[in-house]
Parts: structure tokens; sequence; C-alpha cells
């Protein structure tokens, strides 16, 4: 069975700035990357928005996410990829736990 929250060893990360409300996340810094464990609230919007390659799985949740011109309806367990610079957003349907890897080093700021 899936976490509720994510265990101490990984709160103990540093938090990120995300702006958005009942958005968390606990950051796992490398040179030339990030990798990011969110924690979102039921109903979270993420607005339309591109950066570089992205690569997430849901460790628990559902996630409504549009890549592009395609929307995808991911559960506990999937992934997802996006490519640079594609357009993408999404709104959670559930309470989530989520993993990204961000194919750049200074894609968030710690609080």
């Amino acid at each position: 069975m899936p976490p509720s929250s994510y265990p101490d060893i990984i709160k103990a990360l540093p938090l990120i700035k995300t702006g958005l409300e009942g958005v968390s996340g606990w950051l796992a810094q490398g040179d030339s990357f990030q990798i990011v464990f969110f924690e979102v609230k039921a109903g979270r919007t993420i607005p339309p928005h591109s950066h570089r390659e992205q690569f997430g799985f849901l460790i628990k949740g559902s996630l409504t996410l549009t890549i592009g011109d395609t929307t995808h309806d991911l559960k506990t367990g999937d992934s997802y990829y996006i490519p640079a610079e594609v357009i993408h957003h999404g709104t959670f349907t559930s309470d989530t736990l989520a993993m990204d890897f961000f194919a750049e080093p200074n894609r968030y700021q710690i609080e």
C-alpha cells in the first residue's frame, strides 16, 4: 500500500518554493538535474507552462495531465514524459504523491 505522505527521509530534504497553494515539494539536487518529491492536494491545478524535459511517476493518487494536445488520465503507478518546451498542464483528481525528474539544475528554488 503506498504511503499517505512521504517518510522523514524525504521530508528532511529542502522544501521548494512552488507558489501554488496545496502543492509541496522536497528537492534532491544534482549538478545538471533536480528530483522533486511532490505532495499535492486533490483539486489543485497546474497552469499551462513549459521548460526542459521532465519525467515523473505517480507514487499515489491521480492526475489528468495534458501534454501538448494529448490528455492522459493517470493513476498510481503510471509514469509520464514531457519533452522539452512542450506546453503542459494538469489537475490532480485526488491527493497525490509524485516524483519528478527535471533535466535542469535550477527549475525550483528552495525556501
